[in-house]
């Protein structure tokens, strides 16, 4: 959500960074909504004023004894405590207006964010890792990985298409990457691991920006909850509601959980494998921060899901996201793409984002800053990593030609020692 006296003191610049999303103006639209509910409130006040003063006048009127005086007071304090009812309707009818017109509009780029409209104008940030070298010509994962535990077809037989059965050896190692990625966070980068709901309320999915532009794109149960498509709904909303200590900042939280998402608007994309599915599991990392502690934040947090790529010998390279190519809540946001040898080419990983206060507001998550007073906190979140898509990454990168899958050696401990999977 945006604050309304940036608006109302600068429209101009707040149309210009809209425009750098590929958006038109809504300044005039959100400063005339703004002065009609401000002149409603004026208003109000005015007739507030006015019906006080008549009481009192009511009161002296019947201490003279001046009964007519009196009773054509009390009419006119009728009359406008009527007229304080309506305003009352139309405040809220205003209010709601401005806030649905503020609720519809996603967060700003930061001034270095690079312009661009989709993902061919993201930045190249830098690569890591070298890219492997195989004596034979490597396979994307959905041709040699169902022999290895997933299974498409009893996954689609099951639930339908983009649902996968994830057996023996694929679900261990699964199983493996997402405690690997929880173990390095906590014991490593200081995150606290928290087992989240997996379905939350309407007021939950508006805090972190899902609700209400990206309904179709969401699963609703049908007592009115929602499937949550990150762990980032649940765990940013703690703060919710708040106003909390200055000295209890950063807070940092982790979770692995399955996310839901409908991909409404991604037919045809990724139709094969397990890329893009409808239930995935991911490890989820969010910060809550003081505004001026979370430039740097964004650095160590995306830095904590490279170390997860490092140590699992996974090739990657870090993309900073253009203007046009952002989330609807993010200021700014790198991408963490690995290299698919299958596909011969990165594909997206992990995402790491600041929120600035922009999700602190549409929540009322502030601290109390310097001077004691409130202020809202500042929001992260990013993937650490994506356990799906890892797994794949893993699967393509440490494939051998015989079909057998080598295993990360940081992995090794987590099942028992095995270097190797076999294909049954």
């Amino acid at each position: 959500m945006h604050d309304i006296r940036l608006i109302r003191d600068n429209p101009q610049a707040f149309d210009t960074a809209l425009a750098r999303k590929g958006l038109e103006p809504h300044a005039a639209t959100i400063t005339a909504l703004d002065e009609a509910r401000r002149a409603l409130t004026t208003r109000q006040q005015e007739v507030q004023a006015r019906r006080n003063d008549l009481s009192k006048q009511v009161g002296q009127a019947k201490a003279a004894k001046d009964e007519d005086r009196a009773q054509a007071l009390m009419t006119e304090v009728a009359s406008l405590k009527a007229e304080l009812e309506t305003l009352t309707l139309s405040q809220g009818a205003a209010d709601e207006a401005l806030r649905d017109a503020l609720a519809a509009l996603p967060n700003l780029p930061a001034d270095d964010v690079p312009e661009g409209k989709d993902e061919d104008d993201n930045q190249l940030v830098h690569m890591r890792g070298t890219l492997p070298d195989f004596t034979f010509e490597p396979q994307e994962h959905d041709a040699f990985a169902p022999a290895l535990g997933l299974d498409f077809e009893t996954g689609a037989l099951l639930a339908g298409a983009r649902f996968t059965l994830v057996r023996g050896h694929a679900a261990r190692l699964a199983r493996a990457l997402g405690q690997f990625m929880l173990d390095t966070l906590t014991s490593e980068h200081g995150y606290e691991e928290v087992n989240p709901p997996l379905l939350v309320r309407d007021d939950a999915m508006f805090g972190t920006g899902q609700l209400p532009k990206f309904a179709e794109d969401l699963f609703r149960t049908t007592d009115g909850r929602w499937l949550i498509p990150t762990a980032e709904v649940s765990l940013t909303n703690i703060v919710r509601e708040q106003i909390l200590p200055a000295e209890v900042l950063p807070l940092r939280f982790t979770a692995l959980t399955p996310c839901f998402r409908s991909e409404a608007g991604a037919a045809g994309r990724d139709t094969r494998g397990y890329i893009r599915q409808h239930q995935f599991d991911k490890v989820e990392m969010v910060s809550i921060t003081a505004p001026e502690a979370s430039e740097a934040e964004h650095e160590r947090m995306t830095a904590a899901a490279e170390g997860i790529l490092h140590a699992l010998g996974l090739p990657f390279r870090r993309m900073k996201l253009c203007a046009g190519d952002m989330g609807f809540s993010a200021a700014r946001t790198y991408d963490l793409e690995v290299w698919l040898p299958g596909q011969g080419r990165y594909r997206e990983i992990s995402s790491c984002s600041t929120c600035t206060d922009f999700q602190a507001r549409r929540m009322n998550a502030r601290y109390r800053n310097a001077d004691g007073k409130p202020a809202f906190v500042h929001t992260l979140n990013g993937s650490g990593l994506a356990v799906g898509r890892t797994l794949v990454a893993v699967l393509e990168n440490y494939q051998q030609e015989d079909g057998s899958v080598a295993v990360p050696t940081a992995l090794q401990p987590y099942l028992r020692g095995l270097n190797k999977l076999e294909p049954a």
